[in-house]
């Protein structure tokens, strides 16, 4: 896709492609300073990564380790999430949704429900996967909410799970079961 190309996209979600690159790291550079108790990672961890790290994680191809979805308004990309999933022969059928995040400019405009169920339908074609897991801190309930009503259900919660200015804050861990009907409701 050309730069042109990608220029013009407007409310779409796709996935990210190494050329999406610089655009994914700014996004989530952004989060990670604008939202640091959402993320285990700080923005000086991941700032200090060099340009190749963002492209491999866009690597194309059908069975790579990450995928990584974007969500794009007139502005450019305004929301990303991805998928890591498990290369351990006992772990196969499982995959974990990382790096969730929409810009403030763009929230309530229905990008983070898109990103959560193109990640799902990504997870359901992928042979052998059966559930996707994720974390969130303790007390995000709006996002607790949107993973919900996208499938996912607590199982459990991590306490003391990521120190942050003093503060050690705890993480619901959730799961979603691909194989039950109803997780892309609309």
């Amino acid at each position: 896709m050309s730069d042109s190309e990608q220029r013009t996209e407007v409310n779409v979600v796709r996935r990210l492609v190494p050329a999406d690159a610089m655009a994914y790291r700014a996004r989530m550079l952004d989060a990670y300073e604008r939202h640091p108790s959402a993320f285990t990672s700080t923005v000086a961890e991941r700032g200090a990564l060099p340009l190749r790290f963002w492209e491999e994680r866009l690597a194309p191809g059908e069975d790579t380790a990450d995928v990584v979805y974007g969500a794009f308004d007139a502005g450019g990309l305004v929301g990303a999430a991805g998928l890591s999933f498990e290369w351990r022969e006992r772990a196969r059928h499982k995959a974990t949704l990382f790096g969730m995040s929409v810009a403030e400019s763009a929230r309530q405009a229905g990008f983070g429900r898109r990103l959560v169920l193109a990640l799902l339908e990504h997870a359901r074609q992928r042979p052998g996967l059966r559930l996707v897991q994720l974390t969130v801190t303790e007390g995000n309930d709006a996002a607790q909410r949107l993973y919900e009503r996208c499938g996912f259900q607590p199982f459990g919660v991590e306490p003391l799970a990521i120190a942050l200015d003093g503060q050690l804050l705890g993480k619901v861990h959730m799961w979603c079961d691909l194989l039950q009907p109803g997780h892309l409701q609309g």
